[in-house]
């Protein structure tokens, strides 16, 4: 499958630890991929480099296999792209922002914008200056993709909407897909890349921590489960064995207590699939009041690189 952006060893150091280090991905045409992580972590820094705003230190970043620095106005043309932050020019309307967009591209698909207005119930009459941070954020998303282009390179999507252009927005970038676009998806927002996204990548301090498929994740082997004893005694038994079945007679292979809470008798097991029947029977000789399984997310994986960082903040 063809690659439509490689991202090859980028450096970018602005010192004191801040900028982005050796990062490397491809995003291959008709998939979503998502870059997840908090704020500062290096996503918009990344995405300046592959639009060709940015020229790096060190490494190599192509879009439809042309170095971005030297050919971003080449690129444009088959790239919608929305920023993080949206700077709107003032003493314009929507519709005359709408209009200086449809010059500088030299397309005007009348079609695709009233669909995209329909979309995000948007009314451009309006001066720009007065406009509320969502309406801003549609008359971007607007006019960054009423040119109907091949690539979408989305920073932070869906920042200043409501919940419901929020999924709005989702189901948007579900339909792009099915039309055969590439995507780009910059988000520290859960929802929106388990939702949309086919790969993800999780940026930490400038640098990838891991990259992998999100089928790993929503299809994952191994299972987290909640067990509630009936008596703190049953608690303490359950919770002094645990560490040792690998080696006694049950034989589970796989398994560990993610968290327990003393006071609500919980104990939190991750088992393997394959040892799930052995667990259940091994419980079987315990006084246990309820055993249910508890989901295995995007946010629990992300949250294993970042459970010891507390400057950041997520959304969920």
């Amino acid at each position: 499958m063809e690659n439509i952006i490689v991202v090859d060893n980028l450096t970018q150091d602005y010192g004191h630890g801040r900028g982005v280090f050796d990062v490397s991905f491809v995003v291959k045409k008709g998939e979503v991929f998502g870059f997840l992580g908090p704020n500062g972590a290096g996503k918009s820094t990344t995405i300046r480099h592959i639009m060709g705003f940015s020229k790096a230190q060190k490494g190599r970043i192509e879009v439809f296999g042309l170095e971005t620095f030297s050919n971003y106005y080449k690129i444009l043309d088959k790239v919608g792209y929305l920023p993080g932050e949206i700077a709107l020019p003032e003493g314009l309307t929507g519709w005359e922002f709408i209009k200086m967009m449809w010059s500088l591209r030299k397309v005007e698909n009348k079609e695709r914008l009233e669909y995209l207005l329909d979309m995000f119930k948007l009314d451009p009459s309006g001066e720009t200056k007065k406009m509320s941070l969502g309406d801003k954020r549609k008359l971007a998303i607007v006019t960054a993709f009423m040119h109907d282009p091949e690539l979408l390179v989305l920073d932070e999507p869906t920042s200043g909407l409501d919940p419901v252009m929020q999924q709005r927005f989702i189901d948007f970038v579900k339909e792009e897909k099915k039309r055969g676009k590439t995507i780009l998806l910059s988000s520290h927002m859960f929802n929106e890349v388990e939702a949309t996204c086919d790969r993800i990548a999780i940026i930490k301090d400038g640098r990838i921590v891991s990259e992998f498929d999100t089928s790993d994740i929503t299809h994952n082997e191994n299972k987290n489960f909640e067990v509630v004893f009936k008596n703190e005694d049953e608690f303490s038994k359950v919770l002094e064995i645990l560490p040792k079945l690998r080696k006694n007679t049950i034989k589970i292979k796989q398994i560990s207590v993610k968290t327990f809470d003393k006071d609500k008798l919980t104990i939190i097991i991750a088992v393997n699939d394959n040892d799930i029947n052995a667990l259940v029977q091994m419980l079987s000789d315990y006084s246990v009041q309820s055993f249910k399984q508890v989901k295995f997310t995007l946010e629990d994986y992300f949250m294993q690189f970042y459970r010891e960082d507390k400057k950041f903040r997520l959304e969920v």
